[in-house]
């Protein structure tokens, strides 16, 4: 009789148990169910800035460029000088392009030099039109990890969606199935705190949706 009360106690202690771990098992799984769908995976990304471009105000001769890529601009520096015209630095930037063209013919249409402002670092990250883009929001939180440097992640907040797709043009084929439209999801961040971060490095980025 004993015996047979013990087991009996013993399956109800079983049972009690595996309930509980059934519960658990449920709630793990809302937990994990929520988190996914509450954010957005945009695998192409990268590190980018406005680029400003430098060009002269009249035609004329280049007859020097005084800057070169990857250097670091003041405000007030002189970048080139075509014909009498002095060309200076507008902001402090970073320049990115600067080909030496000493001895060419120029016009206003000719893209002298590029630079951009670190300072105006973003993640601009490109997501297909179906795959979450709906969700995303400005002011949305965002992480991103940038592939120079593994297992470090960054915080930032959304900035921008573009208001078109990449490619505005549609072309339709026979079948009258229309190509995926991608368009650019901008992210900005505080760049003074992350100074390791360059323009133009790839990266990944992830926008919590439930954040807005």
């Amino acid at each position: 009789m004993k015996r047979t009360l013990a087991k009996f106690k013993e399956r109800q202690f079983l049972k009690k148990v595996g309930i509980v771990v059934l519960v658990l098992l449920i709630i793990g799984a809302f937990i994990v169910f929520e988190e996914l769908t509450g954010r957005v995976f945009i695998d192409d990304s990268l590190i980018q800035a406005p680029v400003i471009t430098i060009s002269p105000s009249t035609s004329g001769t280049v007859q020097e460029i005084d800057v070169t890529e990857g250097q670091t601009v003041q405000k007030g520096d002189t970048l080139a000088v075509v014909g009498s015209e002095t060309i200076r630095a507008l902001t402090d930037g970073l320049i990115i392009s600067a080909p030496d063209i000493t001895g060419s013919s120029v016009n206003p249409q000719t893209q002298l030099i590029q630079m951009i402002q670190p300072v105006n670092l973003r993640v601009a990250g490109t997501i297909d039109e179906n795959k979450g883009l709906d969700e995303i929001k400005v002011g949305q939180v965002v992480s991103f990890t940038v592939d120079a440097f593994p297992g470090k992640t960054y915080w930032g907040y959304v900035d921008e969606v573009a208001p078109t797709a990449k490619t505005a043009e549609l072309s339709f084929s026979i079948s009258s199935e229309r190509p995926t439209q991608e368009f650019v999801v901008y992210a900005n961040f505080d760049a003074a705190k992350y100074p390791e971060i360059r323009n133009g490095m790839s990266a990944k980025l992830t926008v919590y949706t439930k954040t807005y």
